[in-house]
This record gives structure tokens, sequence and C-alpha cells, in this order.
């Protein structure tokens, strides 16, 4: 795939996206170094473009914010069980709450639900702690937009049109729907772009041997270092970032891209960064996996080591790959490709190779990592998922909109021919691996919001129709820019009108849904009088859907766990949830007969699981 120009000799992204259209006359050529440390301007006209700039981020920023508060305004507790739990309940136990055993389940780290902490500050009850939660959500995600302008305009697109993909990029289901949830999935896009950005600067600002370089370049190394301890503390991704981080400090001194102090200063704080989440996340696992985690580590080390193993790794890591192309309507393929080639051409400059390597080694890692280290759950999303990727989707995309905007015609239908058969290969791989389980293993509507939009069925999994419709889409978004007027004004509608679209009706169909049905099935506040209980026990044999409800409600209490069908009920907690027996009373739920002083006060029969609670009368 030939660019038709000289790369650029900052190691930029964009010399891979070509020239030849009459919008790329009109590009501004600066590299991202430029962007981030612009010298300062005097006169009249600069200051009121500056402060014309400054009001639309602010304004950008508050609509971004606006939209995903009011999508999320029907969230009103976790319903993304166990994921959402756990990091509430750290968040609780940061703040000396109440702990909650999650023992023998994975083990949620405590760097996202550090930034939970003002919530507990600001309410002191379970559904006004969970909806601040989400204004926080709402405010870090909402950055993506200065974010995504940052590496479009680093990718040489025009600054208007930068802005206004800038809030395309934010709209994305990936980075919108999961905001909508106390998930690491509402920050982990953020952090990553703003690691990407921080090292881009760091590795190519000027450095001659000899020469001081300017006080800015240290401190992009240290910020960088500072997001990829804090991605590592919150969750099992971020060290894939970490190694990543890691290699390319060290190629950086290699290649003397850098002096050996810079690089040494941005690993010692990375090094103290990852020490300090590490202290943070073991002294959270008492409080909260008092017997132990279900040892996803030992699931991935099989895994890698037996041919089965690795035939279910590379597939499903490939399943996760194939949603990020469909779901963003093939762009995030072309973006994959692009990078790809960056990677591989041999004109490329060094640092843009480095940067490119990097962004294919945490795709690469996280799909196959996440997919190695996965029980085998009987659903459809352990063969076609899209959460786990969702922090690189708005990378991948951005890379894939320059390409549109501004490749040449030939270069644009070699990236879109490169990017469909890439997406129609992985569509085999996960036929051929899956098969009939498509069809037959369990469908979650949570795991398939753009998906199901693209089908238009919520209830099961169309694996051909899906692919069908994102290849349909980006023949769509190719046909936009034939116009060299109105192409990118009509692509920007387009993409913004889908995402919209699919986050809208996914949180109409998905989320909302789930609140009230699970609300139904385990809301107990009208029958106990929950801020008096201090301690909580419930039955091992009620689902841990239910179980974990249960904990979020009676948030005062300590949650702790028992197998009534060994062990009989502890007499020293001030409620207990047993598991209700089908055709029998309510009170005939307790082992044994119910010992005197304890009553029912709730009971309820649902698809979930049936319990009975109790408290001293």
């Amino acid at each position: 795939m030939s660019t038709g120009t000289k790369p650029p000799p900052s190691g930029g992204t964009g010399g891979t996206t070509g020239a030849g259209t009459a919008n790329t006359a009109a590009v501004t050529r600066r590299p991202l170094r430029d962007v981030l440390t612009a010298p300062k301007r005097t006169g009249t006209a600069p200051a009121r473009a500056r402060r014309r700039w400054f009001w639309l981020f602010l304004l950008g920023w508050l609509a971004q914010v606006a939209v995903r508060v009011w999508l999320a305004s029907g969230q009103s507790m976790p319903v993304a069980i166990p994921d959402e739990a756990g990091y509430l309940f750290a968040a609780r136990v940061m703040t000396g709450g109440a702990d909650a055993d999650l023992s023998y389940g994975t083990v949620y780290r405590g760097g996202y639900p550090l930034l939970l902490v003002p919530a507990y500050w600001l309410a002191d009850d379970p559904v006004t702690v969970y909806r601040c939660a989400l204004v926080i959500n709402a405010l870090v995600s909402a950055a993506m937009l200065p974010l995504a302008y940052l590496l479009l305009r680093a990718l040489r697109v025009r600054p208007r049109w930068s802005y206004v993909f800038g809030h395309v990029t934010a709209l994305l289901p990936g980075v919108v729907f999961y905001s909508e949830f106390v998930l690491t999935d509402a920050v982990l896009p953020v952090v990553l772009l703003g690691w990407l950005l921080l090292v881009h600067a760091w590795l190519t600002a000027p450095y001659t041997k000899g020469e001081r370089s300017s006080r800015r370049v240290p401190l992009y190394g240290v910020g960088a270092s500072l997001l990829v301890a804090f991605a590592y503390t919150s969750h099992t991704r971020g060290a894939i970032f970490l190694v990543v981080h890691g290699a390319l400090l060290a190629v950086a001194v290699v290649c003397r891209w850098r002096h050996w102090r810079g690089a040494a200063l941005a690993a010692l704080v990375a090094g103290a960064g990852t020490a300090a989440g590490t202290v943070l996340n073991h002294s959270l696992l008492p409080h909260l996996y008092p017997d132990g985690d279900n040892n996803l580590g030992g699931n991935l080390a099989r895994r890698l080591t037996t041919p089965d193993g690795l035939g279910w790794t590379l597939s499903l890591g490939t399943g996760q790959v194939w949603y990020q192309c469909v779901a963003t309507g093939g762009i995030a393929a072309v973006g994959l490709v692009t990078v790809g080639f960056a990677a591989a051409r041999r004109g490329t400059p060094g640092r843009l190779r480095a940067l490119a390597l990097s962004i294919l080694a945490i795709v690469a890692g996280i799909a196959f990592a996440t997919s190695g280290a996965l029980p085998d759950e009987y659903r459809v999303g352990n063969y076609v998922y899209g959460r786990y990727l969702a922090c690189v989707t708005p990378i991948l995309f951005a890379v894939g909109v320059a390409v549109l905007l501004r490749a040449s015609r030939r270069t644009l239908l070699c990236a879109v021919a490169a990017a469909g058969t890439a997406t129609v290969l992985a569509t085999c791989v996960v036929r051929w691996y899956a098969g009939d389980r498509l069809a037959r293993y369990t469908f979650t509507r949570y795991d398939f919001p753009e998906t199901s939009f693209l089908t238009w069925d919520w209830n099961s999994f169309r694996l051909l129709q899906a692919t069908l419709a994102g290849l349909v889409l980006l023949g769509l978004a190719v046909l936009t820019t034939l116009s060299r007027r109105w192409g990118p004004l009509m692509l920007a509608g387009l993409l913004a009108t889908v995402a919209l679209a699919m986050t809208v009706t996914a949180t109409d169909r998905i989320a909302r849904p789930l609140v009230r049905s699970t609300t139904a099935y385990t809301d107990i506040r009208g029958s106990a009088d929950l801020e008096h209980t201090r301690s909580i026990a419930l039955d091992w044999n009620v689902p841990w859907t239910i179980r974990l409800s249960h904990y979020y409600w009676a948030w005062w209490g300590d949650g702790s766990l028992f197998n009534a069908r060994w062990t009989e009920p502890p007499q020293d907690v001030d409620m207990i949830v047993l598991r209700w027996p089908k055709h029998r009373p309510p009170e005939a739920s307790w082992p044994h007969g119910a010992p005197a002083g304890w009553k029912v006060v709730d009971s309820r029969r649902s698809p979930e699981g049936d319990w009975v609670a109790w408290t001293r009368g």
C-alpha cells in the first residue's frame, strides 16, 4: 500500500495515510509535539482564536458529559455482575465501609475504585453513591473529546475536522455505553489514549547528545508512566500496557531516541506507581477474598501450554478482533491494517514503527491474554466479545478516519480491501471454531450492544449478518468520501448517527431492562431495616447474582458466605439469606427449622433464583 507522500520526519502516523485529494492540500502538517508544545503567540487574532477553541472544547466536553449522564439516568444499581459489585465494594472498603465476601471470584483491583471514593464522601445510601459514581465516569469518559482531537491532529487531519471527529470518536458505543456502568471500561479508553499521546510526545521530542532538552519532555515520560501504573492497578489488562511501556523505554535508550536519564526517570515512576498499586490491591484481598479467588492466571498458563488451550486462545482472541472491526462499521479494521502497514513498511521512521508495534502488541496482548484466562462459561460471549478491546477501539477508529479523510483513492481502496479481507477472515475463524455453539450457548444481551443493533436482534447472535452489516457501513463510509466538499460532513454524520443509535438502543433494550428486573428480584429496602443491618450472611446455594445484589442493598453490613447444605446458618449476624426450595413455604427454607427469635422478612421467586431473607424478631 503506497502512501504517495514522503514520511514525516517526526514519526507521526499521518505518513501512512497518503495524499492526493483536494482536502489534503489544506491540511496543516504539524507533528504531535508541536500540538502539545505550541509556541506562544502574540496579537489579537491568535488570542481570539485561542479563546474560541477554549470555549469549543469546554462546551463540547460539557455536552459529552451531559450525553453520558442522560443515558445513565435510569441506572440505580449494579447489573453488570460481578464486575460492578466488585469495584463498588472495593471503593467501599477503601472508605472504611463494610466487607463483602467475593471468594472464588475474579479479583477486582483498586485503581479504578480510587476514583469512586468521592462518591462515598458525597452520599450515604447505595443508590446515590452508585449514581455519583456514574457522574464520575461521565466526567472522565468525556475527556475522550480533547484527546481524540489531539490524536487526529497528530494524524494531520485539519483542525475543524479533528474537532468534529473528536466528538464522533467520543460517542463510540465502546466509550459511552460502558460509562453507564461502574466498570474500568469507562475510563480505560481515556487512560490508554492519554498514554499514547504522552509517550509519542516523549519519543519524538528533539534530542541531540550534549544538548539540553525541553523541560516538558521528562514530564511526558512521567505522565505516561503514571497512566500505565494506574491502568495496572485498575485491571489485569494494565499489565499489557505496562509491559509495552517498559519495552518502549528500553528501545528508546537503545536506539538513542532519548537519553538514558530520561528513560530511567520514567521507568522509576512506573515502577514506584506499580509497587504502590500492588500494595493497594493486596490490602483489599482479606476484605473481599478471604478464601481465595478463581485463579485466572492458572487458566492462562494451562491454555498457553496445551494444543487445545492454544486453539481456544487464538480463536477467541480472533473473535475479539472481529467484534471491533464489525462494531465500528469497518473503520477500526481500516485503522488496524494501517497501523500494521506502518509497522511493516520499510520506509517507516523508527519512532513511528515502535509506536505502531506497541499498538499491535496491546491489541494482540489483550485479545489473547483475556481469551486464555477466561473460563468456559457456555455463553456466546466467550467466542465473540467486544468489551476487553474497547479501550483500543478509539485509537484504531481515529486512524481509520484519518485514512478516509486524507488518503488518495488508490491508498484508500487498498486499505478498505485489506480491512474487508481481514474482517472476512476473522469471521471464518470464529465460524470454524465456535460452530453451532453460537446458536446453542447462552446469549447475553449485555455482551452485544453494537452487533445486536446491526442485526436488529437482541435475542440471538448472527455472525454472518453482523459481518455483512459492518461491511455495508464501511462501503457507505467510503462513498461519502467521493464528495470533496461535503464528504467529511457526511462521513461524520453517518458515523455519529450510527454510534448514537447503537448506544441509545443498547441503553433502552439492555441497560434499563436489566435494572428493572434486577431491582424487582432483589430490592428488600421496603421489607427490612437495612440501615441498622450491620452484618449479613448468604447461603452459597443462592445464585451469585442475587448474593451480590443483597450485598449492595445491605450497604452498611459486612457480608459473609456459608453453605447451608453442610453448615448451620450463623447466629451472630443480623440478616441471613437462604435458598428457597421449590414447592415449600418460605418458613421451611431454614434447615432443620429456624431457631427462636428469627423470622422471614422477604422472599422472592425469580428467573435468577429463589431466596428467603431472615432477620431477628
